[in-house]
């Protein structure tokens, strides 16, 4: 089954690495897995961060031009050719859905979201056209997946019946990131010899772009967390870069240079590598959706200690894959960081629980089941099989 793909906040192939394309890229390898057959539909970015009239006007030209363009698209194509159903990943008050409601009426095929997020505070503010569009998305979905658990409550109100909400939890594919990398020792003496670590002490790993707004925040409190910590002997190695590198660095200068790397950005297999030497992934995780590299780390072995926000929870099972803290309290956060840092034992164990949880609960098999099964679910329902 054709199946057509949008992503409104960055299409899948976008040149920057963030954890909304990995999941995009993902989702799409998810269905492929499913049997179906997944093009990317439009590359039309909608996000009006600003909730500038000048933007809105210009994404509203660009929306009716590019809806006009896809269904001449399709219409062209023989009927056996054309997607059987639509879905958008990603869709919330900066940037909503423009394209696919109108295209799948037309057309005549379920429309599906995934990680639709509603905010009622934007009601009758500076985004209330952006906001009304991501609710009138949510309402027309056949079905709506919930990523983030944290989702749910802003669009229930909005699906009827119930049924049409499904929970889809964050997922990796971990039959590929286990295949990357060596093992622990060959990595972390790898690693020690091409940064100049120490590899005796503890090593406290961060994997993050480095941008304002929340990413900046997370890793100031991650700063204000270690400078608690100086009294015990670690390394922190930080995988990551952006526009916000000389703030990370200013807020992280006050552990000691001795104690910091920055690695920059790295690629996968890298960054496997360093997941399997480190001791513990540190993410504070200010109004963070779920987390990637969360989940990454945790297929690895690798136990967490994360800010307790958004759908972080659904991913790091407190003090069984590793501990959680409220958001942006740095005391507790270095309170929780402390406990792991002086027990070896404990993080052994932590680490082997994660890995299980990560291959029960979020491999990518269980998400294709998923999707396939709702899809199904979707067009008995368009075809008014009860």
């Amino acid at each position: 089954m054709g199946i057509a793909f949008y992503a409104p906040l960055k299409p899948p192939d976008h040149p920057v690495p963030s954890g909304d394309r990995r999941m995009a890229r993902l989702l799409i390898q998810a269905w492929e897995l499913a049997g179906h057959r997944v093009e990317l539909a439009s590359r039309l970015a909608s996000r009006n961060a600003a909730a500038s009239p000048e933007r809105r006007a210009e994404i509203a030209n660009a929306a009716t031009a590019e809806r006009a363009r896809l269904l001449a698209l399709y219409g062209a194509r023989p009927r056996a050719e054309r997607p059987e159903a639509w879905f958008t990943y990603h869709l919330y008050y900066k940037a909503p859905d423009y394209l696919g409601p109108s295209v799948a009426r037309e057309l005549g095929i379920p429309y599906l979201v995934a990680e639709a997020s509603i905010a009622g505070k934007r009601a009758g503010g500076p985004f209330d056209s952006e906001h009304t569009a991501a609710i009138s998305a949510v309402r027309a979905a056949a079905c709506v997946f919930v990523i983030n658990p944290a989702d749910r409550e802003g669009v229930a109100p909005l699906v009827e019946p119930p049924r049409r909400i499904v929970d889809l939890p964050a997922f990796i594919d971990i039959k590929a990131i286990e295949a990357l990398g060596p093992d622990r020792d060959i990595g972390r003496r790898s690693l020690a010899e091409r940064f100049g670590l120490d590899p005796g002490p503890p090593w406290l790993l961060c994997v993050a772009m480095m941008r304002p707004g929340d990413k900046l925040a997370s890793y100031r409190v991650l700063g204000s967390a270690l400078a608690q910590l100086l009294d015990h002997d670690w390394r922190l190695l930080i995988v990551g870069d952006g526009p916000a590198r000389a703030e990370v660095a200013g807020a992280l200068a006050p552990l000691g240079e001795a104690r910091v790397r920055l690695l920059g950005r790295l690629e996968e297999s890298d960054v496997a590598v360093c997941y399997r030497a480190a001791d513990i992934l540190l993410w504070p995780a200010i109004n963070e959706a779920y987390g990637m590299a969360l989940l990454e780390a945790q297929a690895l072995s690798l136990p967490v200690v994360a800010g307790a926000s958004g759908g972080v929870p659904s991913i790091v099972r407190d003090s069984v894959t590793g501990l959680l803290a409220p958001p942006g309290d740095a005391a507790a956060f270095a309170g929780a960081a402390r406990e792991l840092l002086v027990a070896p034992v404990r993080r052994t164990a932590m680490g082997a629980a994660a890995r299980c949880n990560a291959r029960d609960s979020h491999d990518i098999a269980a998400a294709a089941e998923i999707l396939d099964g709702a899809l199904s679910g979707a067009r008995q329902i368009a075809a008014g099989v009860k």
